[in-house]
């Protein structure tokens, strides 16, 4: 796990969000801006990604919005459709799919409990590897609780989170209050 890397798995670049000091949004363009609703991008040419198949994002903000959790996972579930990892084939593409939707419950969770709640999600898809980025105005650190205690109610999200994903961090962009949390999975071979 490295929360401090300024880029992610496969070195495609700064962190979207500015983990080099620069803020450098995912392009939004054909996404919705109103609270809760979303709509699928177009995907970014296959040339811009740097690979065959071309990146694709989607983003969905939470401003004043009730019932976010089960909103965030429909939405990620629309995306996984959207982009064929649903539904799945196999039992290994199955499970694949769930670990995304159960770590965007965790993360969207973690903001809820420990920060004012998630001001928005980013999910992107390149290179059969899903990020997912939370955003809230926290000042916390999310960590793993250690020692881990299966038995202990509570304090398992981060542990989860860090189980299942190939990483995860946090970006902190300097004079902006709050954090991004990212997470990425891979797609089954």
């Amino acid at each position: 796990m490295s929360t401090t890397r300024p880029y992610p798995p496969g070195d495609r670049g700064p962190e979207p969000s500015g983990a080099s000091g620069a803020s450098a949004p995912v392009p939004s363009s054909g996404v919705s801006e109103t609270s809760g609703a979303a709509t699928a991008p177009a995907p970014v040419p296959a040339s811009a990604s740097g690979e065959g198949g071309g990146r694709q994002a989607r983003r969905l903000t939470f401003e004043d919005a009730s019932g976010v959790v089960p909103m965030a996972r429909d939405f990620t579930r629309e995306a996984l459709y959207a982009w064929g990892w649903l539904p799945a084939a196999t039992a290994d593409q199955r499970a694949a799919a769930e670990d995304v939707l159960l770590v965007v419950s965790e993360l969207v969770t973690n903001a809820c409990l420990h920060a004012e709640g998630p001001d928005e999600l980013r999910i992107t898809c390149e290179k059969k590897v899903i990020r997912l980025e939370v955003s809230d105005r926290g000042t916390g650190q999310p960590t793993p609780r250690t020692p881990h205690r299966a038995g202990r109610p509570g304090g398992h999200g981060m542990f989860i989170v860090q189980r299942l994903c190939l990483d995860w961090g946090v970006v902190r962009t300097p004079g902006v209050a709050g954090k991004r949390v990212w997470a990425e999975l891979g797609a089954p071979a």
